[in-house]
């Protein structure tokens, strides 16, 4: 008997993308009769059901009185972002005590994101240290890295493993520097980063505290007048935001020094060279930044812990909830000028002036459409607070690193507006109870990450990506949404998929497109 044999579609002269090479007719029949065969498949019309009973209020109702289940939630855990701040410094080797799979994470997290390699090493911690603990992976892993990497700082954060087992990292190096590992005056800052707890920007802030303590504490402040220092936080869009933040910084003529500037770690040049490090925050410069007349945070929940300290040591302190469209811009480069005596020069009014012009030039098409917005909890605010700029209404806001003061601003920011009347605020929710309420309460536009992609397949709602992580689509980052022109960038943006969306709906003339558009 002879055996059917498959003629594959590919072959070394014709390489196909896994994208058409699994719509070709071999690999279809193939996966059908995996299907068929090994996965014991519901019949179609019980998975059908299911599905529309998943868009029920019913079902909605069940859905978020969920306590003891999370499915995909709009987070990443601590250790991300230690890894992320210690990339923001100069020559600085991120380490983290715990297993290599954990690292491997955070690494291709950003890596993936920003389309840059992402440097960080492990402690290897395997099943012996997990019953005795990691101190003899801290002393080899602490030597390892000074000598191969070249590092000027080696910041410290832990995982899940370290964390269960209590190992103290203050002890820890200390034992490492008396055992020769790397020298006793070297930098390496630590933050108990446990994942289990918390989020990404709680682990960025432990990280940059981390960092500060390490150069300040036991130091005498001498004070510097209208000497400011800024702390972006966890910004996936770090690469345009600070680069913008820093030319406003300079029109004005500020002394500042920028804590944690990761754009030129994760906007390499391809000229040959292989840069393991480029940019940051120099180390000089945190020192310095102790006699800082006041410290400004961009993100008040990525920053909480490290502000008190700044309070600590006596420095002034604010913060913002991510300065994007035009009152946020308006209130940052308003207590710049305060702090330091600057004024706002003209040339900022007129680039004020062309954001205004640009969303009223196209109010008729921003007025009224509803939005889904997801990520952190600065993201959110002032995703919401803009699009209340434009006239739109942000009906869902949903963060699951949302805490109840978080909670209690949003519904005060939504409140102000005649706009966020009948807005919703979802703080410590996930993305399947977002999908419920799309399903239920649907919008026109949706704002977060590439894991809204998967709801915009589901509920037809188009999503807008503006927030990390960023996966499927390239060089996002390299553009500004703080500032008056990151402003401009995020209308532009949400007009685009406004106007894609209208193209798609009106394509056949004479049936659906009666006018034959073409200006808009």
């Amino acid at each position: 008997m002879k055996r059917k044999v498959l003629t594959m579609p590919q072959s070394a002269e014709k390489v196909l993308d896994h994208a058409p090479l699994f719509r070709e007719p071999e690999y279809r029949q193939m996966l059908a009769e995996k299907k068929a065969n090994f996965e014991c498949p519901h019949p179609d019309q019980v998975v059908a059901d299911q599905n529309d009973f998943t868009k029920t209020w019913e079902y909605r109702e069940k859905n978020l009185g969920r306590k003891a289940l999370v499915v995909n939630p709009a987070k990443a855990c601590q250790p991300l972002g230690a890894v992320f701040a210690a990339a923001g410094f100069e020559q600085t080797m991120s380490f983290v005590h715990g297993s290599q799979g954990c690292v491997a994470y955070y690494r291709s997290h950003l890596s993936r994101h920003f389309k840059e390699p992402s440097s960080a090493v492990s402690s290897s911690m395997t099943e012996d240290a997990a019953v005795f603990g990691g101190l003899k992976n801290m002393v080899d892993g602490l030597a390892n890295t000074y000598k191969l990497y070249d590092p000027k700082m080696i910041a410290v954060s832990t995982t899940c493993m370290a964390e269960v087992i209590g190992d103290d990292l203050h002890s820890f190096i200390e034992n490492a520097k008396n055992e020769g590992s790397v020298p006793h005056d070297f930098a390496v800052p630590f933050a108990h980063t446990p994942a289990f707890v918390g989020s990404h920007v709680d682990g960025y802030d432990g990280m940059i505290k981390g960092i500060l303590e390490n150069f300040w504490k036991g130091n005498e402040r001498k004070e510097v007048a209208q000497a400011i220092n800024i702390i972006p936080g966890f910004d996936g869009f770090c690469v345009g935001n600070n680069r913008e933040l820093k030319r406003l910084l300079d029109m004005m003529g500020v002394s500042y020094i920028f804590i944690q500037d990761a754009s030129d770690q994760f906007d390499t040049p391809s000229d040959g060279t292989y840069r393991m490090y480029d940019g940051g925050t120099k180390i000089e410069d945190v020192k310095t930044a102790l006699n800082a007349e006041a410290t400004l945070s961009l993100q008040h929940y990525s920053t909480r812990k490290t502000l008190e300290y700044c309070k600590e040591v006596g420095q002034a302190t604010a913060s913002f909830h991510y300065p994007l469209g035009v009152q946020a811009t308006d209130e940052f480069l308003m207590k710049v000028s305060e702090i330091t005596g600057k004024e706002i020069p003209p040339a900022l009014g007129l680039e004020r002036g062309r954001l205004v012009d640009a969303m009223a030039d196209s109010q008729a098409w921003l007025h009224g459409k509803k939005y889904a917005i997801y990520g952190d909890p600065d993201f959110v605010y002032a995703v919401a607070r803009f699009v209340l700029e434009t006239g739109g209404e942000p009906t869902h806001c949903l963060a699951t690193n949302g805490t109840s003061a978080w909670e209690a601003e949003m519904k005060a920011l939504l409140a102000s507006s005649p706009f966020g009347k009948a807005s919703q605020v979802w703080a410590g929710k996930d993305l399947w109870a977002l999908r419920s309420l799309l399903f239920t309460e649907p919008v026109d536009l949706m704002i977060g990450n590439s894991y809204g992609k998967y709801l915009e397949r589901d509920t037809g709602t188009p999503l807008i990506r503006l927030s990390f992580p960023i996966f499927d689509r390239h060089h996002h980052h390299r553009f500004p949404l703080m500032g008056y022109q990151g402003g401009l960038r995020v209308v532009t943006t949400i007009l685009d998929k406004i106007f894609d969306k209208l193209d798609r709906e009106t394509s056949e003339p004479g049936v659906t497109d009666y006018s034959y558009d073409l200006t808009r």
